[in-house]
């Protein structure tokens, strides 16, 4: 993909410098009603605190009081601030060089979803409200919860923004053999394309629907929702094809990923079988087809999971 030397988006928050480690999450931001995330199967553990441990704490805790730190805050997910010092983006801590080259390619692909996005709502007299993307290392706290790293790419609709921890783009070349900036790309694009479903009413009505679901009902329409989110995914690299920029080998670099991130496949990588009851995101060979179909067709017709055949 020619990303280098086009516009990058206005719309990325970086708090990278002042997420909340990954041992003070709880919760769990992804149930019924809540995010839309790229699915990754990690877990996390959890253990004790001695008696010193403990006391250590509290003396810390009352140490940080007097400098004007407030460790409850931080505890519940807000930022340090200290005294006399605005905190601002600027003042983050900055990554490796090859994270700002990657926080680049990620500014850059949002721009190119607005693009699309903004000549689509345009064209049918609407107006396409853009997301805003925001970097986090370890863990966040969304409208939708608390979140780590481990639970992958996610889209909130409580407040409209799409959450990316970029070590994931690691993982998913690494655990999930999906390399390639067009696979990276198609991450983005699918969590945008949750948004376009907020902005079409899809996503609160299916979600309203759920909530008087069984879980195996609730399951099946989870998977609508989330082939959508491919097919939309599939139509934003259509109109990229279209502007020139794709390269040889990317549309099966979106196509693998997809791939290697169906329900089946991730299920039989952990644990050996596959149980399809279970499934909320859709077969590799589901994910991939409906890809395809947003990117042959470039037509939100084309996008109907619910009224199709999937």
């Amino acid at each position: 993909m020619e990303w280098k030397g086009r516009r990058q988006s206005g719309n990325v928050e970086d708090v990278r410098g002042s997420s909340p480690s990954r041992g003070g999450l709880g919760g769990n931001p992804f149930g019924r009603g809540g995010g839309f995330r790229i699915p990754t199967g990690g877990g996390g553990r959890g253990g004790g605190m001695s008696i010193g441990t403990i006391i250590f704490l509290v003396v810390i805790y009352f140490v940080l009081k007097m400098m004007g730190i407030d460790l409850l805050q931080v505890m519940e997910g807000g930022q340090v601030s200290s005294p006399g010092i605005e905190q601002t983006e600027s003042q983050s801590p900055r990554g490796s060089a090859q994270e700002e080259e990657t926080k680049a390619f990620v500014s850059t692909v949002l721009a190119e979803t607005e693009d699309t996005w903004n000549g689509i709502f345009q064209a049918n007299g609407e107006t396409y409200q853009e997301p805003r993307l925001v970097l986090f290392r370890d863990g966040i706290n969304s409208a939708c919860g608390m979140a780590s790293s481990a639970s992958g790419p996610f889209y909130c609709p409580g407040d409209q923004k799409v959450y990316l921890d970029m070590a994931f783009f690691d993982e998913l070349a690494q655990r999930f053999d999906a390399s390639g900036d067009f696979a990276e790309a198609y991450v983005i694009a699918h969590e945008v394309g949750h948004h376009v479903q907020n902005l079409l009413g899809i996503l609160p009505k299916v979600n309203a629907q759920r909530q008087r679901m069984s879980e195996a009902a609730s399951n099946q329409m989870s998977i609508r929702v989330e082939l959508q989110a491919d097919c939309f995914a599939g139509i934003w690299g259509k109109y990229t094809e279209q502007k020139g920029i794709l390269e040889q080998g990317d549309l099966e670099e979106a196509l693998n990923a997809a791939t290697q991130i169906g329900d089946d496949t991730l299920q039989k990588r952990s644990q050996g079988y596959v149980v399809p009851e279970s499934f909320n995101h859709g077969t590799s060979a589901q994910r991939s087809t409906w890809f395809k179909r947003g990117f042959d067709s470039g037509k939100l017709s084309a996008c109907d999971s619910f009224n199709s055949d999937i």
